[in-house]
């Protein structure tokens, strides 16, 4: 027992804790659930709770089954909507106590290793954009906003205003801080910023953050949706992330007098991220839903290159804060907040330090809007779309090395198994589409 385990232990009782949740992240990231007894918890501490594995998506195979869950007591918080209740990530372990290899934070803590082998730590700092939408879901009307606002707009008596100042409560606290929140360009659809920690905290931080949102959604009497592209004639919802390599204190994308202030190693981060984004957008978009986002325009990219002021870019270097070398960071605009955060941010940071191990040269930077140029002057561009459909993304995530690293080769065969799988439902479906335009004129 170490002290957090032992001031965890302390806490439950002086508050008289009756359930801890042991939270873990499936392949696809999705949060799952077993609760303890706080009598049971020394024992997790030291030996983990068995669970089946085989139930769980893509965790292992029925022929062995047996998982431990170990909860990680830095993670420990008391959970406002619940009474007496609190909750810790945990870490998923084989019975010889090895970190399972399909463990979604083992496989970020990798990446994380394996750029802290090169002298690095990777900070990331989400935007996240969401849906409100009315309670009850009716399917054969669709869902109803619960505004009709737009980008910034302040509304009296707004359902956004409330919900939004509920959820940063609830997110402080659980000791997750809010930068900025505001309503986002959809009716109904809001942003909530997060402020920037390690990765590793971040993709839980965004785990907790979903819980949260449809907690408080529930209690406003409206749900909320991350799914990327919910109304068709509206921006739909991604998740701009901030990225950035530290050294130490010292940011090693910042370069006093370099262009953008942006140093050579940023400079490569940024290449690689763009020269692997086509391989790991299965990843970073995992549904058939979030290529209806990324081509559908409302400043989602879908197209390799990158800007400092072009917000149809993939990657972007903010000009916010020129002269502050801590700030010195790349947006990468593709994620959508639908996405597995652990696996994302595995694939993306795996991506730039390839860029700076392998000395990748920097495209020259897009200014025109790329949505607004000609097939033929893009290419003439050297500026490549990414994948338009969740098929061509996995097809092309098929044949990536670097993609297969990152995962490990039993969650890169479940994954791509599983997106097969989805992408042939999707196209066997008869859309409504198809009914109105073709059934009574063919």
């Amino acid at each position: 027992m170490n002290r957090q385990q032992e001031y965890v232990l302390r806490t439950i009782e002086e508050r008289d804790i009756r359930f801890v949740r042991l939270w873990f992240t499936d392949i696809l990231g999705t949060l799952k659930s077993v609760a303890v007894a706080p009598a049971e918890l020394e024992q997790a501490f030291t030996e983990g709770i068995g669970i089946d594995g085989s139930v769980i998506e893509g965790f292992t195979r029925v022929y062995e089954a047996d998982m431990v869950v170990q909860p990680d007591a830095d993670t420990f918080q008391v959970l406002p909507w619940r009474e007496r209740t609190a909750r810790m990530f945990c870490d998923i372990h084989m019975p010889d106590g090895t970190p399972a290899p399909t463990d979604s934070r083992h496989i970020l803590r990798r990446a994380l290793d394996a750029a802290g082998q090169e002298g690095f730590t990777f900070y990331t700092h989400p935007e996240i954009e969401f849906y409100l939408f009315k309670e009850p879901y009716e399917p054969a009307v669709g869902p109803v906003p619960v505004d009709q606002a737009g980008y910034f707009d302040h509304v009296a008596r707004g359902d956004g205003h409330d919900f939004r100042r509920g959820a940063i409560e609830m997110l402080e606290q659980m000791g997750i801080s809010v930068e900025f929140s505001h309503h986002e360009g959809g009716p109904g659809q809001q942003e909530i910023d997060l402020r920037y920690a390690d990765a590793l905290s971040m993709a839980d931080n965004i785990m907790t953050f979903r819980t949260v949102v449809r907690e408080v959604a529930l209690h406003e009497k409206a749900f909320a949706t991350f799914m990327p592209k919910p109304l068709a004639l509206h921006p739909g919802s991604g998740m701009h992330t901030h990225v950035s390599l530290f050294e130490g204190d010292a940011n090693a994308f910042y370069e006093p007098g370099a262009s953008y202030e942006l140093s050579t190693t940023g400079r490569r981060f940024m290449a690689g991220v763009l020269a692997h984004s086509r391989e790991i957008c299965a990843v970073t978009n995992q549904w058939v839903n979030s290529y209806k986002r990324l081509w559908g325009g409302g400043e989602a990219p879908a197209y390799v290159c990158w800007g400092h002021n072009n917000r149809s870019a993939l990657a972007r270097v903010p000009m916010y804060s020129i002269g502050k070398g801590h700030s010195r960071r790349i947006e990468v605009r593709s994620i959508d907040a639908a996405c597995n955060p652990y696996l994302t941010y595995a694939v993306i940071l795996a991506s730039g330090l390839r860029g700076i191990k392998e000395g990748y040269d920097l495209p020259p930077e897009a200014e025109d809007d790329v949505w607004a140029l000609t097939d033929g002057e893009r290419r003439a561009l050297g500026i490549d779309p990414l994948p338009q459909s969740l098929g061509e993304a996995v097809a092309v995530m098929e044949d990536s090395d670097l993609v297969a690293e990152v995962l490990g080769e039993q969650v890169f065969d479940f994954y791509l198994r599983n997106k097969w799988q989805e992408w042939g439902e999707y196209r066997s479906q008869v859309t409504r589409f198809e009914l109105d335009r073709y059934l009574l004129h063919l």
